[in-house]
């Protein structure tokens, strides 16, 4: 649990493309570019959001209101 994955490219941790899939950053590409970038998952597993290390924890939470 505590070891270094990959999240981008041929070795990507599994989690990592299903989570990017659909969901550019700001700069139109999936690749994760930073490690504080989040991602917003629902109850059924569906990725609704994509957040880029910026963003603040108003913001998400804005998000998460809306899909609670």
């Amino acid at each position: 649990m505590f070891s270094k994955i990959e999240v981008n490219g041929d070795g990507a941790c599994e989690l990592y493309p299903y989570l990017k899939a659909g969901h550019a950053g700001a700069d139109g590409n999936e690749d994760i570019a930073w490690n504080f970038t989040k991602f917003l998952v629902g109850k059924n597993g569906e990725v609704i959001k994509r957040f880029e290390p910026t963003a603040t924890p108003e913001e998400i939470g804005e998000e998460v209101a809306k899909h609670s």
